[in-house]
């Protein structure tokens, strides 16, 4: 057995058990999720994360793990920018807070299936095309410059949205969330739940978003299983960040900035993959390179959007006239 084989297997048991834990813990009784659950539950998540890295590093070597970590933090930091959506979602169909759980994590496990698809298929295509990565890195480019210049984020109606519109039109929807069931009957008929259209459109959202994940990912690796457990751990880690972060998010105004740079520096490598490789630059030094600017980007646009708001606040003003 293959140490690629064994790191796989012991992915899918870690993955078993912490799933099995996390219904138990946050999932099976229908209350509202305390700040308290969501930071337990955040640690766990980043913790178990971490974890893997170190068992990669003992049993694939320093560079799959060093790889790993990157693309981890990486989608990571492109999840926390999934949670504005997702709040505009729940509060466009009136969900109550108690389903919140149940509904984000049924909508991440089918995106998770779906990634999964996605990431198969681009790993084949690259293999067989290795200039659709041009293609790739020319999408991250002009992605990253786009969000960059923007200054802010295009405004998601999520009652508007053609996934929304498509399901109104397909399925027979009732106007409330059925008391946390997803299909229900009316009057002898069928129908949907908000809390039905809530889980697809969570899906859908976060399967938008890995059309800018799974080619950067691409761009810090080409290993498969780095790819696939560094996803699935940073998406199955969203659900309890929603919980921690749903106060706070809108905090972060200059988020976006980061992320958009970190996808231009990522397009940028893609783009010049070929004269990298010609100035003899070892690829566990690039491994190194691209973790610091990923970690750069998130923590500098983070603390400078919370210096940004504190210097903007009327506290701070007070401070500063008093002294």
């Amino acid at each position: 057995m293959t140490s690629k084989e064994i790191t796989y297997i012991v992915f899918g048991i870690v993955l078993l058990f912490a799933l099995i834990f996390d219904l138990g813990l946050m999932s099976k009784s229908r209350k509202k999720i305390t700040i308290k659950q969501a930071l337990i539950q955040t640690f766990f998540w980043v913790g178990l994360a971490l974890c893997f890295f170190v068992f990669v590093w003992i049993e694939d070597g320093r560079e799959p793990a060093l790889e790993y970590l990157s693309a981890y933090f990486m989608e990571w930091s492109l999840s926390i920018d999934n949670i504005f959506v997702f709040i505009l979602i729940f509060s466009a169909f009136s969900v109550k807070e108690k389903y919140y759980g149940r509904a984000l994590l049924i909508g991440i496990i089918i995106a998770i299936v779906f990634r999964v698809v996605f990431i198969t298929v681009g790993v084949v295509l690259v293999d067989k095309f290795e200039w659709i990565l041009y293609i790739f890195g020319a999408f991250l480019l002009y992605t990253g410059i786009k969000m960059f210049a923007s200054g802010e984020e295009e405004e998601f109606n999520p009652d508007k949205s053609k996934v929304y519109l498509f399901l109104k039109r397909m399925l027979p929807l009732a106007p409330h969330d059925g008391e946390g069931k997803y299909v229900i009957r009316e009057n002898g008929k069928r129908k949907y739940t908000t809390l039905f259209v809530v889980v697809i459109l969570l899906a859908s959202i976060d399967l938008v978003f890995a059309l800018d994940s799974i080619p950067a990912v691409m761009g810090i690796t080409r290993n498969t299983m780095v790819i696939y457990t560094s996803n699935i751990f940073a998406v199955l880690g969203l659900r309890s960040l929603f919980f921690l972060l749903r106060g706070a998010v809108s905090r972060f105004d200059y988020l976006q900035q980061g992320i958009a740079i970190i996808l231009i520096f990522i397009g940028l490598k893609m783009l010049g993959e070929h004269w990298i490789a010609q100035t003899g630059i070892e690829k566990e030094t690039q491994v190194f390179i691209s973790l610091g600017v990923i970690l750069l980007c998130i923590t500098g646009s983070i603390f400078y959007s919370i210096f940004i708001t504190r210097k903007g606040s009327p506290e701070y003003y007070k401070e500063n006239s008093e002294s």
